[in-house]
């Protein structure tokens, strides 16, 4: 193992992100890492000659180049990209205004690829690399009332993040999609989790979900973020890496059950979803 590789971490104040940035440094690794603020990163983190902190807006493209531009310019290189950062939007879909939807998509997804923009030409020139996008179990089923635009944000990370593995693959770069159930972080805090500015009194399933997230899930969450951020290690550590990683016992099985649903739809409905091509003349 080549400890003196090089992560770039986005979000790394808190949460997963900062579970991650501790373990990072205490293998000894080099890390650079953003946040929104570099007083919250340095005080959560600490100062050392391995860790460059960096204040960062992940949607602003020219902020993200030049967090890149400085990382190589203090390490001389990248080895691993982690799109971590990003924030729970609840609210039904005829709630939410187009802003609000919008600026989802903006930090969740743009800002992930601003990243992976900027950091490709670096990863390509020297023919290696990991990136490690962070989506949610609630990117690979949907089935979560209120969460149907932050579902359709991590949706996209699993898109585009297969479609990337594919492009990449011949640069000797690899690509992971992470897909984490709950985890004990401030995710469910009021400064993580966004909620309709208006809210409409119909949707009683969408504020049960809100406030069962809010108050009841929020601090009982089952995932340890040290276990987590201690997974992804490993695979970046691992010769051969997963396109999908799936991390909880609850991610683990609700993945299965997707999995499930879809085939017995596929075998339910496949007389009529084979019955769609041209007849061929006998």
């Amino acid at each position: 193992m080549n400890n003196q590789k090089v992560w770039f971490v986005t979000g790394a104040s808190k949460g997963l992100g900062l579970s991650l940035v501790k373990q990072l440094l205490n293998k000894g690794y080099n890390v650079a890492a953003t946040s929104r603020s570099i007083t919250d990163l340095e005080k959560a983190v600490g100062k050392t000659e391995s860790f460059l902190p960096l204040a960062v807006n992940i949607a602003d493209e020219q902020s993200v180049n030049e967090a890149i531009s400085q990382t190589i310019s203090l390490f001389g290189k990248i080895d691993v990209v982690v799109n971590n950062a990003g924030y729970g939007l609840v609210g039904g879909l005829e709630e939410l205004s187009d802003a609000e939807a919008r600026a989802n998509f903006d930090v969740n997804v743009f800002g992930s690829l601003n990243v992976i923009r900027a950091a490709m030409p670096h990863l390509r020139a020297q023919q290696s690399g990991h990136i490690f996008n962070i989506s949610s179990i609630g990117g690979f089923t949907g089935n979560f009332p209120g969460f149907g635009i932050y579902c359709a944000t991590k949706f996209a990370v699993q898109g585009f993040t297969e479609s990337l593995a594919a492009e990449i693959k011949a640069f000797g770069v690899k690509a992971t999609i992470v897909s984490p159930g709950y985890f004990r972080t401030n995710f469910l805090n009021p400064d993580s989790l966004s909620v309709p500015k208006k809210e409409i009194a119909e949707y009683k399933a969408v504020r049960d979900v809100q406030a069962a997230h809010q108050h009841d899930i929020n601090g009982n969450q089952a995932g340890d973020p040290e276990k987590g951020a201690a997974a992804i290690i490993t695979v970046a550590e691992a010769a051969e890496a997963p396109m999908h990683l799936f991390l909880g016992q609850d991610a683990y099985d609700i993945a299965y059950q997707k999995m499930n649903d879809v085939k017995a739809d596929l075998e339910n409905w496949k007389e009529l979803s084979t019955s769609t091509g041209f007849t061929v003349a006998s």
